[in-house]
């Protein structure tokens, strides 16, 4: 499952990235912007492509834009060694971004526009991006690295058809893509490589379904018992486990949503807290009637907020089957009595 969705979303962004820098084909850039003109001419990476922030009002403290930079000349070199000559060649000197706002906060509804603009000429040639916050910058740099393409026959990094201007901005604040690790748990490593393959695409919310009736994967410091819902010892994330992920999401402009499904789809919360079901025999959903269930959700949701930053959270809602209610009788009355 994990392998397939990678492929799936890198599949989207590489196919794009490869036909971008086809030498006479058209320009297939993904997401495809909101505007977009070109040129004639073919320009060629410098080997040190040198990142400037000269006229920026950001400071970069995080470095979120200085590891983007060097991650997006990863991406362009596409591992081959550069060991052509440039004599005599347009060199492409550098890229010099200018973000506005000093935030980098990943807020809902972040201004993630941008400009990306590719002279044909010039001494130095730069290309320029201009941004209202880092995060438009990412997805500038992004774009540039669909530009660029390895010329096999000189042994250096091409880009044609400068001069570039690029003007692009999001049709939809909320971009998500859905993983599961509560039916399918997937390691820390493949989650990370999620992100990857998300930015490559311009997502920005992973909506991670973290808990199900099938495995409570992740430590709750509050209730530790409720990972004892596991999978396995081994199939555990810890609280650590969900920052890391968290932070290594934010410092490529992707948000991370946390879901835990209440009351349903919860059989999973009884294996360290049995009290939380109904009955040993019907096990969801939660026993609405038991106070301690309310405070779990409480804890839970409490230990939620000092991890995932993002201003949402989803607590599911779906597919109550209701029949372990009407047939516990204690429950049967505490529906009666609050007209549930």
């Amino acid at each position: 499952m994990a392998p397939a969705l990678m492929r799936l979303v890198l599949a989207l962004a590489v196919v794009s990235c490869c036909a971008a820098g086809q030498p006479g084909g058209r320009v297939d850039l993904w997401p495809m912007p909101a505007s977009v003109t070109r040129g004639a001419r073919t320009l060629y990476v410098a080997r040190d492509l040198r990142l400037s922030t000269a006229g920026t009002g950001y400071k970069d403290g995080k470095a979120i834009l200085a590891d983007a930079f060097r991650r997006m000349v990863a991406v362009i070199q596409l591992d081959h060694a550069i060991n052509g000559s440039y004599h005599g060649l347009p060199v492409l000197a550098g890229v010099n971004v200018a973000v506005r706002s000093p935030d980098d906060e990943l807020k809902f509804g972040v201004d993630e526009s941008y400009k990306l603009t590719v002279p044909a000429t010039g001494n130095p040639i730069y290309a320029r991006i201009e941004a209202q916050t880092v995060f438009g910058a990412l997805h500038a740099l992004e774009t540039f690295s669909q530009l660029c393409y390895f010329d096999f026959v000189l042994g250096v990094t091409g880009l044609h058809w400068a001069p570039w201007t690029i003007v692009d901005k999001p049709r939809f604040p909320y971009r998500g893509l859905l993983i599961d690790t509560a039916r399918h748990y997937l390691p820390v490593p493949v989650i990370i490589s999620v992100i990857d393959s998300m930015v490559y695409s311009k997502l920005n919310v992973l909506h991670w379904h973290i808990v199900d009736e099938q495995s409570f994967p992740l430590e709750i410091p509050s209730y530790p018992k409720l990972s004892n819902g596991a999978y396995s010892y081994s199939e555990k994330y810890t609280i650590n486990d969900a920052i890391h992920i968290v932070q290594y999401a934010e410092k490529r402009g992707v948000n991370v949503l946390a879901e835990i499904d209440v009351p349903g789809h919860a059989g999973s919360w009884g294996v360290g807290y049995p009290s939380l079901w109904p009955s040993a025999t019907c096990q969801q959903p939660l026993d609405v009637s038991n106070d301690f269930t309310f405070k779990v959700i409480d804890g839970i949701l409490s230990d939620f907020s000092k991890v995932f930053k993002f201003k949402f959270v989803h607590l599911g809602g779906d597919e109550v089957d209701t029949s372990c209610w009407t047939t516990t009788p204690r429950i049967k009355s505490w529906c009666w009595f609050n007209m549930v």
